[in-house]
């Protein structure tokens, strides 16, 4: 029996039939033996990696029923991290997360679907469908809008992306660059629709649907604009079909060696820090035990392959031209004991088998292992006295001249701040930013701290200005940046007992961070500290700072 028989056979189902003739969806009585498939869109016109998702959705319907199925399309909310970036907004984004979440498992249980195709593109809807595909377990495929297209200065000729904009604000602070081109970088880093140009979150959590199976090959690197992605829309309608037939559902590809090859190909191509919070959280919705600890162990086994903006000049379309997200793992397969090689994929092949027929076409973008970057992988988790829970940092993007760093710190107790001190020049070369009090429960919502680590790169500091935040990071950021700090301030966690002055010291080679102050003086700063009186007092935040776990363990809600 279907799921969607439920709600369509029988007699006592004769009213459900008459709304669902009412949708026009039902254009003929053999419609009613056709598997219901959802189309989970998340379209929206304020997003730029969403605004075509409409026409996308379109596709995909027009390619299910080709292929026999009877498509049903929902939307969900996003929210655009750049533009909710550095003010009260982005407080809503890693929230949202839990609200995309729970409507894909409302809109999927509520209607008895037997399949859905969940069309994605930005941060934190990724992972939100992928928590909510995993906790309703039906047959799913993943295929997002695609990457934008890079900028180009038409003056310079210099290559550009939306953090070329946030580093520009900060140079503008030291009169480096004039308001005239600073208005040219704007109206020109950002040139097409798409998810952002770089190995950003949106990016890095559409490759990781490829390693994790649940996406076709080309869903993370296939440019938005470019005519290649039809195809691979009209792929998504034909394969979810066969899923369904087969009864393929997300629990017989999510498994703990699935999601092993997710982390080794982060690693490999330096993903953004946001993919350890999300991938944790996925994980725990598919009820495999995952942990910061595995990034760890698996940064000290995978080299560092790509290098991608913001840490290196290459770009998406470039991972696409030189083979895609495949003949990175063709290169990881290389090396014995790395990859699960026969874990399933939608595309009906095992993992090993898609690799086997991937090629590498630029070994510049793609390195062989021997000309790697690095022997260890692109993301580094620390553990110390001020993070006893860890902290994660983006390694590719931080130069060797801040790998190991010691220096006084200048805490901000917010982001916003953060950014008018460092702006403002309260920040000096040698320092150690802390931002704290913007975690999940303090921020509340642990806002991305993008703005502040570009006003750092505009002004000339990142290779002599360090950062610690128990908040997170765009995927756009670069520099000595370490985030998700836990248990965060709020919680009473180690960051909070610092002051002013103080000395951090950081090693990211031997993966260590600390606070240097005796235990003792911590003890009495720990006696006097007081919780601060919440952020947010009513709605939405509330609610969602009342119940959310750690970044440490995926920032997840606790029921």
């Amino acid at each position: 029996m279907a799921i969607s028989d439920t709600i369509k056979k029988g007699a006592i189902r004769a009213p459900h039939r008459s709304l669902l003739r009412a949708t026009g969806a039902i254009r003929s009585e053999e419609d009613w033996e056709k598997p219901f498939i959802a189309v989970a869109n998340s379209f929206v016109q304020i997003i730029p990696g969403h605004a075509h998702l409409d026409i996308v959705g379109r596709k995909v319907r027009k390619a299910i029923r080709a292929a026999g199925g009877v498509p049903f399309e929902f939307n969900c909310i996003g929210v655009d991290d750049g533009i909710a970036m550095g003010h009260g907004g982005m407080r809503y984004s890693l929230a949202s997360r839990e609200i995309i979440a729970d409507s894909i498992e409302i809109m999927l249980r509520a209607h008895c679907f037997d399949g859905v195709v969940c069309i994605p593109n930005c941060d934190k809807i990724v992972p939100g469908m992928m928590m909510g595909a995993a906790r309703v377990n039906i047959p799913t495929v993943f295929v997002s809008g695609g990457p934008m297209q890079s900028g180009r200065n038409p003056v310079t000729g210099e290559s550009l992306d939306l953090a070329s904009v946030f580093e520009a604000v900060g140079r503008l602070s030291t009169n480096t660059i004039t308001e005239a081109q600073l208005d040219t970088i704007e109206r020109n880093a950002c040139p097409t629709c798409g998810s952002c140009s770089g190995m950003f979150t949106a990016n890095s959590m559409n490759c990781l649907c490829e390693a994790l199976g649940l996406a076709l090959p080309g869903n993370g690197s296939i440019l938005a604009t470019d005519p290649a992605r039809d195809a691979l829309f009209e792929r998504a309608g034909r394969t979810i079909i066969r899923l369904v037939r087969d009864g393929v559902k997300p629990s017989d590809l999510l498994t703990r060696e699935a999601f092993r090859n997710a982390i080794a190909l982060d690693m490999a191509m330096g993903g953004s820090s946001n993919t350890v919070l999300h991938t944790i959280a996925v994980a725990k919705e598919a009820g495999v035990p995952l942990g910061m600890q595995d990034f760890d162990e698996m940064a000290g086994l995978v080299p560092h392959l790509c290098k991608v903006a913001p840490s290196g000049k290459h770009y998406m379309e470039d991972i696409d031209r030189a083979g895609g997200i495949f003949a990175i793992l063709k290169k990881l397969a290389e090396m014995p004991g790395i990859l699960h090689a026969d874990a399933l994929t939608v595309s009906g092949l095992t993992l090993g088998e898609t690799c086997s027929v991937a090629e590498v076409k630029d070994r510049e973008v793609i390195r062989p292992i021997a000309n790697a970057y690095s022997t260890r992988g692109g993301l580094s988790v620390l553990y110390g006295n001020i993070a006893p829970a860890g902290c994660v940092v983006k390694s590719a993007g931080v130069s060797p001249a801040m790998m190991k760093f010691t220096g006084p710190a200048v805490v901000f107790e917010s982001g916003e701040d953060a950014t008018t001190g460092i702006l403002t020049g309260k920040v000096k070369a040698g320092d150690v930013v802390v931002i704290r009090y913007e975690g999940p429960k303090g921020g509340p919502g642990m806002p991305e701290m993008l703005a502040p680590t570009s006003a750092i790169v505009g002004r000339g500091l990142s290779e002599c200005v360090a950062l610690i935040t128990d908040g997170r990071f765009s995927g756009a950021t670069r520099g000595g940046a370490i985030g998700h700090v836990s248990p965060e301030a709020a919680a009473g966690g180690p960051i909070a007992l610092v002051e002013p002055g103080d000395l951090i010291e950081i090693d990211i080679p031997n993966r260590n961070i600390r606070l240097l102050v005796e235990e003792d003086v911590l003890e009495q700063r720990r006696l006097a500290w007081k919780r601060p009186e919440p952020k947010a007092r009513g709605g939405y935040l509330a609610r969602y700072a009342a119940l959310v776990g750690g970044a440490d363990e995926g920032a997840v809600l606790s029921v």
